[in-house]
């Protein structure tokens, strides 16, 4: 997992209520402790030594400020609530002066919310809350629930997604499509050493594989909820996927040399997006695809369209 994964960048002038939040002994030290395991209200203030009263207030304010995250769950007697650091390291930064103007529009698309999908066995999906429908049952992908989807998984299969062509509606030629998104492996149990073929289509085009190296569990992802088994799939690598007019690439490799001309974007109302992992691939290791509320970015798909400046 690489640094910005679990950075958190303070913009002093913007995010005061971070920095008070940080402005006290007690909570950096309720930080400290669970950045090393997740804790409840009652081992913080047992290794603090403070009333459990004042632990629960500063927790309060530590969440108030996103830098907790907390999550009731049944104990022996009621409730408790355990707390675990939003981000593992966190940065102080001046915001540098932004120059021009942004050259780009963006639609982030939910997991859930596809217009078509064809998936094998081991296959599921689920919100923030629970498991949507039945586990390795693929008609559980026609619950309406989908829409709130946070985690889809298959063995084999694609989802494919319909994005708005804002393209059409402006003056400026489009200089290069960049998708990004979360993904992983899958696999029972997980596995870092599972290599998968992850295919990526747009308007019916294919436009190149990225071998994804595994299924990571290793530890919980920053936005996976407590209550998803430690034993399932925690995170994903967050990857980028662009076609410009010299090929397709990602994360600014060269995967292909299908260009922009041959998506024909102007001739559809539509951007068509379709990720998954072909039943005759070299390596058929499933996939994973995190959305908002799981993993460790909190988004869904998103589609950025880039246009010439001139």
């Amino acid at each position: 997992m690489d640094e910005s994964e679990t950075t958190l960048v303070i913009n002093p002038i913007e995010d005061l209520k971070k920095l008070k939040a940080l402005a006290s002994e007690p909570r950096l030290e309720m930080l400290r402790l669970t950045r090393e395991k997740t804790l409840n209200i009652n081992e913080i203030a047992e290794e603090l030594n403070l009333p459990q009263s004042t632990v629960a207030t500063h927790i309060s304010i530590l969440e108030d400020a996103g830098l907790i995250l907390t999550e009731s769950v049944k104990a022996k007697k009621g409730n408790q609530k355990l707390c675990r650091p939003s981000f593992r390291d966190i940065l102080i930064q001046f915001p540098e002066k932004q120059d021009g103007q942004k050259n780009y529009t963006e639609i982030e698309m939910p997991i859930g919310i596809f217009t078509d999908c064809k998936v094998t066995a081991p296959c599921g999906l689920c919100s923030g809350e629970k498991i949507i429908g039945l586990l390795d049952i693929p008609d559980s992908f026609l619950n309406p629930d989908r829409m709130k989807a946070g985690l889809l998984w298959c063995g084999s299969g694609s989802f494919e997604y319909k994005f708005p062509n804002n393209t059409m509606y402006d003056p400026k030629k489009l200089s290069k499509l960049e998708l990004s998104m979360e993904l992983s492996s899958e696999t029972p149990g997980t596995n870092p050493n599972w290599p998968s073929d992850i295919t990526i289509w747009i308007n019916k085009v294919e436009i190149g594989t990225w071998i994804s190296p595994g299924d990571y569990g290793d530890k919980r992802g920053r936005y996976t909820p407590l209550w998803w088994k430690l034993e399932g799939s925690q995170y994903g690598l967050l990857k980028h996927f662009s076609v410009t007019s010299q090929g397709s690439f990602v994360d600014g490799v060269k995967m292909s040399d299908i260009k922009l001309d041959d998506l024909k974007i102007s001739e559809h109302h539509s951007i068509r997006v379709k990720v998954g992992v072909k039943d005759d691939a070299e390596h058929v290791g499933g996939m994973n695809i995190f959305g908002k509320g799981f993993g460790n970015y909190d988004q869904g798909i998103i589609l950025r369209s880039y246009f010439d400046q001139n």
